[in-house]
C-alpha cells in the first residue's frame, strides 16, 4: 500500500515515517474551501438544494423527498438498541460538502489540498501498483475517477454514482434501489434522501476483471454526514473484486457515515467485495449492504471494521438462484468507548444453496463487540447449507463480547450449524512468550494476529500487511 523506505531519498526517510502512522490511523486533514454547501439539519429543503447542485432529474429528486418522508415516519429497527445512536442529533450535520467540478482522470488535475490528502493515505500508491481502477471520494463528491483503458474497450464500467446515473441511466435505474429498498430501515431511507458519490460498476458478460477496483472514501469536515450509494452488476460468468477503504480525522464533535452497498451476482458470477474500514472514534458508521446472488453465483463479502464510536453493519447475501454460494468473512476490533456491532445474513431462497459465515471479533479497554447474525431457508426450499463460525477474544477484563444468532429454517432436508467461541490472552500466554525474550507488547500483538491470521491472509498482500499493523497499534494501546 506504500512505497518501501529504501525507494525514499535519506533526508526523506523520517517524513516517511511519520506519514506511515498518520495514513494507518488517518487522524490528519486539510482546511478546505467548499463551493457547495448544504448547512445543517435535514429537511425538505436539504434534499432540493442537494438536488439543484447535482442536476438530478424529476424522478429522482421525487425519489429523494419521498425517501426522506419515509426517513421521518420510520423507528429504529427493534434490535437497534444503542443509546448512543439515540443521542446522535440529525439537526447537527451536514449533508453535502462538495467543492467544484466533476471527478478528474488526471492525477495532477486533482485539486493539491485534496490530492494531499490521498498521497498521504497511499491511494496513488496503490493504483500504480497494483489496481486497476481507482475512485477517491472526499465527503461528499468524487475527486477522482480512473479504470485502465483495455477494461473500458472490454465495456466494463466503473465511474462515481452521479456519472453512472446519467451516463447510463438504463442499466442503472433498472438495478437501483432493488437490493435494497427505501424502506428497508431508517438508515437505508436517510441515505436514498440525501446520497452523493459511491460507485456505479457494471462488467459485461463473461468479462473477468483480474486486478481489483478500489474506492476509498474519507471524511474530512466536523459535523459531516458521508452518504455514498454504491451500485454493482456483476453479468452472467463474469468476475470482479472490488475494495473499499475509509478514514476520517478525529474531531470533538460526531460525523455520521450511512452507506448503501447493492450488489446483483447474475447466473454464474463470481464478486468479492473487500472492505477495511478505519475510522475515528467520532463516527457513527451506520451503513445497509446487501447482495442478491443468481444460479450459481459465488458472492464473497470481506469485512474488517477498526474504529468508529458504533459500528452497525450486516453484510447480507440473498441466494435466490439454485446452486448458490455465499460467504461472509468479517473482522471487527472494539477498542476504548467504541462498539463494533458486526454480523451477516443469509437468506436461502433456492434449493442447493450453500453459505459460509466466519466472524472474528477483538475487544480491547471497555470496547464493545456485538455479532448480530440470521440466517433464513424460505418456506419449500431443501438440501440448503450454512455453517457459521463466532469466535471472540477479550484482552482486558473490561472488555465485553456477545452473540445473538437467529436461525429460522421452514424447508425440508436443509442443515444449518452455528458455533461460537470466546477466550481471554491470559497471563501465562503472556508470560511465556516473555520468558523467551519477547518484549510484551510484541507477545499481545503475536497471540492477537495469531488469534485473526486465517481470515487476514483472505485480504490482498498489500491489505493483510496494513491490516496487521493497524491491530497491532490498537492492542499496543492498553498494553503497561
Amino acid at each position: 500500500m506504500m512505497t518501501s523506505d529504501k525507494d525514499l531519498p535519506d533526508d526523506q526517510q523520517d517524513e516517511r515515517y511519520e506519514y506511515s502512522d498518520a495514513q494507518r490511523a488517518g487522524d490528519f486533514k486539510y482546511d478546505i474551501e467548499y463551493t457547495y454547501d448544504a448547512g445543517y439539519g435535514l429537511t425538505h429543503d436539504t434534499v432540493d438544494y442537494i438536488a439543484d447542485v447535482k442536476k438530478d432529474a424529476p424522478w429522482l429528486r421525487q425519489f429523494r423527498h419521498d425517501a426522506l418522508d419515509t426517513f421521518f415516519k420510520t423507528s429504529l429497527p427493534k434490535w437497534f438498541h444503542h443509546d448512543s445512536v439515540r443521542q446522535l442529533n440529525f439537526d447537527t450535520i451536514r449533508y453535502y460538502l462538495a467543492q467544484e467540478g466533476r471527478p478528474k482522470r488526471s492525477w495532477d488535475d486533482v485539486p493539491d489540498d485534496i490530492k494531499a490528502t490521498f498521497e498521504r493515505l497511499g491511494v496513488p500508491e496503490k493504483e500504480r501498483r497494483f489496481l486497476a481502477g481507482v475512485e477517491a471520494q472526499f465527503d461528499s463528491e468524487s475527486a477522482y475517477s480512473r479504470i485502465k483503458d483495455h477494461l473500458q474497450k472490454l465495456g466494463v464500467i466503473f465511474v462515481d454514482s452521479t456519472v453512472g446515473l446519467n451516463s447510463y441511466p438504463d442499466i442503472f435505474r433498472k438495478y437501483f434501489a432493488s437490493v435494497i429498498s427505501v424502506s428497508d430501515n431508517k438508515f437505508s431511507a436517510l441515505n436514498s434522501a440525501v446520497f452523493s458519490g459511491g460507485s456505479f460498476i457494471y462488467v459485461p458478460r463473461g468479462v473477468k476483471v483480474e486486478q481489483p477496483l478500489q474506492a476509498y472514501f474519507r471524511i474530512n469536515s466536523e459535523n459531516f454526514g458521508q452518504f455514498e450509494r454504491t451500485l454493482i452488476i456483476v453479468d452472467e460468468g463474469a468476475e470482479l473484486t472490488y475494495m473499499e477503504g475509509c478514514t476520517a480525522p478525529k474531531f470533538e464533535t460526531s460525523n455520521l457515515h450511512s452507506a448503501v452497498v447493492e450488489i446483483v451476482a447474475l447466473a454464474h458470477a463470481k464478486v468479492q467485495y473487500i472492505t477495511v474500514q478505519n475510522w475515528s472514534n467520532s463516527v457513527y458508521n451506520l451503513v445497509t449492504k446487501r447482495a442478491i446472488a443468481h444460479e450459481s453465483a459465488d458472492v464473497r463479502w470481506i469485512d474488517c471494521n477498526i474504529g468508529s464510536k458504533l459500528t452497525t453493519k450486516y453484510p447480507a447475501i440473498v441466494l435466490s438462484g439454485e446452486y448458490a454460494h455465499g460467504e461472509v468473512l468479517s473482522i471487527a476490533v472494539a477498542s476504548n468507548g467504541q462498539h463494533q456491532d458486526t454480523g451477516a445474513k443469509m437468506i436461502h431462497m433456492a434449493d442447493n444453496t450453500c453459505s459460509n459465515i466466519v466472524s472474528k471479533s477483538i475487544s480491547i479497554g471497555n470496547g464493545v463487540a456485538t455479532y448480530h447474525g440470521l440466517v433464513r431457508c424460505t418456506k419449500g426450499t431443501t438440501k440448503c447449507k450454512n455453517k457459521t463460525c463466532c469466535d471472540a477474544l477479550l484482552l482486558n477484563s473490561d472488555s465485553c463480547t456477545a452473540t445473538y444468532p437467529k436461525i429460522f429454517t421452514d424447508g425440508n432436508g436443509n442443515t444449518i450449524e452455528h458455533e461460537a467461541s470466546v477466550s481471554r490472552i491470559t497471563d501465562e500466554q503472556i508470560f511465556y512468550m516473555m520468558q523467551r525474550g519477547i518484549p510484551e507488547k510484541n507477545a499481545i500483538s503475536l497471540s492477537v494476529n495469531g488469534f485473526v491470521n486465517d481470515l487476514v491472509r483472505e485480504f490482498p498482500m498489500e491489505y493483510s500487511v496494513e491490516l496487521k499493523r493497524l491491530i497491532a497499534l490498537e492492542t499496543e494501546k492498553f498494553v503497561g
